[in-house]
């Protein structure tokens, strides 16, 4: 796996990222990896400064930002976005990267709603939000995904790079998938479990960052119509 970089956008995460680097290393998982962060987040930094990573400050703002400026500075054949948190288990970046192969497919995106996955960090709000915006980005742009927001995705970089993705904040996280649809791109889901995030806060406001997204999704639904 020495051909892909995995692309981990870091908010105030002092306390899980370095476990999640430690588990990466202990598992001998051979990966290049990018950590994102605001300059001014100087106690991640300092958790993480010693690690065999690249440490990027991200130009602008936000989620999205951090992912998008991660995917320009990757140089393996293959990215995938991965958590600060811990949530997201090393243990399926093979096995996307294997389906990826099989399928000649050019991305693979992780799933928390199919059979034999589930999630450890969902609430009853997210969970019912992330039921919703997957039901409307399958009805209104035909995506055929089971989960929309969960950004555990590994694929081609060059077809990230293709996107020309633009949204700086969670908005990226439907983005990807509109993306790739409106490109032809091949894609698939592999269930995955969840896990909890290991230490420090969520940084997703469900109500605020879910208006910010539906928002999002009714334009491109708007836009589809507008084509026709």
């Amino acid at each position: 796996m020495k051909n892909i970089t995995l692309i981990i956008p870091a908010k105030k995460e002092p306390n899980s990222l370095p476990l999640v680097l430690n588990e990466i290393t202990k598992k001998k998982i051979n990966v290049k990896i990018i950590i994102i962060m605001d300059k001014k987040d100087y106690e991640t930094f300092q958790a993480v400064k010693n690690f065999r990573c690249k440490v990027i400050f991200q130009s602008k703002k936000g989620y999205g930002n951090a992912i998008i400026d991660g995917i320009k500075n990757s140089k393996s054949k293959y990215s995938c976005i991965f958590y600060a948190d811990g949530s997201t288990d090393p243990k399926y970046i093979s096995k996307m990267l294997n389906k990826l192969k099989k399928e000649k497919l050019d991305l693979v995106f992780g799933s928390r709603y199919e059979k034999g996955a589930f999630s450890l960090d969902d609430d009853l709000i997210t969970r019912f939000g992330n039921f919703v915006f997957t039901f409307l980005g399958n009805f209104l742009i035909r995506l055929k995904i089971s989960d929309l927001l969960f950004t555990y995705i590994l694929g081609k970089t060059e077809k990230f790079k293709s996107m020309n993705l633009s949204s700086n904040d969670y908005c990226l996280c439907i983005e990807i998938p509109i993306k790739s649809k409106n490109l032809g791109l091949k894609y698939s889901t592999i269930p995955c479990i969840e896990r909890k995030r290991l230490a420090d806060k969520k940084k997703v406001k469900a109500f605020s960052d879910g208006f910010k997204i539906l928002v999002y999704l009714i334009k491109n639904f708007l836009n589809i119509i507008n084509r026709k």
